[in-house]
């Protein structure tokens, strides 16, 4: 039994292994490893792709799901994290969770050893949504190898997880831009090392990026305290001219998209882009993750 709570706690074997997992899964492979096991599925927040990907995902691995809305746990009457995980634990085999909280609290319901856990996302880090991204990379380019991403927008929490996993794999280069002031965290680039560069401008941009990634400027359960955000987000949106002089390159947005704001719509429903093959891929990843947090214990 394994948690994914972060990127970050995942060896480079590890995040090579679920990724080439889920695009087998994308593939055709089939499996029922997870056959008689029961996973939870707690959201807190919105979800369309993340909730029905985990949903399906462990139908189609064999296992049984109970989901719960945000409020109907005991959690909103007082019961502590703690208590909370150490029920589940005996009870289910494995919780997905999106909380749109810290991760410390998913790390809380991570402390048995009974029941495993999965960041379906935090306010600090979208680790799941980072694996769709590799294996779709790595569906659609036979590599992830030497890939050179341009991320533009707001550096959040699905940001921080692409900076994390995308440098793993030797010669892959993510260049961020992002507004001042709503950048992926100093340390997360820092750690991430020659693999990541940051800036707040769309200065000297690199010709012949393999892709170009966007997401809304408004990240789910969260709210922009400066009233003209707005106006400082608007040079880093995805247009057509971009493709000037990465004209190979292929589109991807984690959705829900906004046309008009972050992406145009000529561009997000243009022959460049895969973002709704990305977002089906979600399924396969969240499959390759259930499988691989669940099977090995069974």
């Amino acid at each position: 039994m394994r948690h994914l709570i972060s990127i970050a706690d995942l060896s480079d074997a590890e995040l090579q292994d679920i990724v080439a997992r889920g695009a087998a899964f994308a593939a055709g492979e089939r499996s029922r490893a997870l056959a008689e096991a029961v996973i939870g599925v707690y959201f807190r927040k919105t979800s369309t792709r993340t909730r029905t990907a985990f949903s399906s995902g462990a139908l189609r691995l064999g296992a049984q799901i109970i989901a719960y809305g945000p409020e109907d746990l005991q959690t909103n009457t007082g019961e502590t994290l703690q208590d909370t995980g150490r029920v589940f634990a005996r009870m289910l085999d494995g919780l997905v969770a999106r909380t749109a909280a810290p991760t410390a609290e998913l790390r809380a319901w991570a402390g048995q050893d009974r029941m495993a856990v999965v960041n379906a996302m935090t306010t600090e880090e979208h680790p799941t949504q980072a694996l769709t991204d590799l294996t779709t990379l790595l569906q659609h380019f036979g590599r992830i190898e030497g890939l050179r991403v341009l991320y533009l927008g707001e550096g959040n929490n699905t940001a921080v997880a692409l900076a994390r996993a995308l440098p793993r794999f030797p010669g892959a280069f993510l260049d961020l831009r992002t507004p001042a002031g709503y950048g992926v965290p100093r340390e997360v680039v820092a750690a991430a090392g020659a693999g990541v560069r940051q800036q707040h401008d769309l200065d000297g941009l690199d010709s012949d990026y393999d892709v170009i990634y966007t997401t809304r400027w408004q990240t789910t359960g969260t709210s922009k305290p400066d009233p003209d955000w707005r106006t400082r987000f608007a040079p880093f949106q995805v247009g057509e001219q971009l493709w000037r002089t990465s004209p190979k390159a292929v589109f991807m947005h984690d959705l829900p998209a906004h046309r008009g704001e972050e992406v145009t719509a000529p561009v997000l429903d243009g022959p460049h882009s895969i973002a709704f093959d990305q977002a089906g891929n979600k399924l396969y990843s969240a499959m390759a993750v259930l499988e691989w947090c669940l099977a090995g214990s069974r």
